[in-house]
């Protein structure tokens, strides 16, 4: 098999799926320090692969699936186990979690009944996203090298929530409106 340039961002983005199971272990064995220099890893190749797919040209089919799908099993993971640690409160872990399948199912039912999607992240499901990294990562922080004040992680699981709810909302929203102005597909 012959790796072409093109394909670098996509092989780094792999990579970072392939990050998820040492990251979770670490977690659970609560090797915090650790865990928090492989999230940081993580975010590193995010911004490399995006980088040298916009910069390079170097983007693809397949980088539009593997990129998204990467960030989110790696938060969704972390949400997961720092919530079964009790380090994030399991009532956000739900939300967070019942706020993507919510997406990804009215992306599907739109996609199956409406037309083909055209999946841009709104800037409200970006600023989610944002939150429940900085809030990972402070959790992680607090737990092992670096002891955090309390109301700043109070903060980031109450702004964490309040983007949920926003962004969730907004999807719903914008996505049950177009449908309506939408012929649906014949059967």
């Amino acid at each position: 098999m012959i790796v072409r340039l093109q394909d670098i961002p996509n092989i780094i983005t792999l990579l970072r799926l392939l990050i998820v199971v040492p990251l979770l272990y670490l977690l659970w064995i609560e090797e915090f320090g650790w865990a928090l220099a492989l999230f940081a890893l993580a975010g590193v190749s995010d911004a490399l692969d995006g980088f040298l797919a916009k910069h390079f040209g170097w983007t693809s089919w397949l980088g539009g699936i593997l990129d998204p799908l990467a960030d989110k099993v790696l938060l969704v993971a972390s949400f997961l186990i720092l919530g079964a640690l009790g380090l994030i409160p399991l009532w956000l872990v739900i939300a967070a979690i019942l706020r993507d399948l919510i997406i990804v199912g009215g992306a599907l039912v739109y996609h199956l009944l409406v037309e083909d999607i055209d999946a841009a992240p709104l800037l409200a499901s970006k600023v989610n996203t944002l939150f429940q990294i900085l809030l990972v990562i402070t959790v992680i922080a607090n737990a092992g090298p670096l002891p955090l004040p309390g109301v700043l992680i109070q903060f980031l699981i109450y702004a964490c929530l309040a983007s949920i709810i926003a962004s969730g909302a907004q999807y719903v929203y914008l996505w049950s409106r177009k449908a309506t102005r939408k012929p649906w597909r014949q059967p």
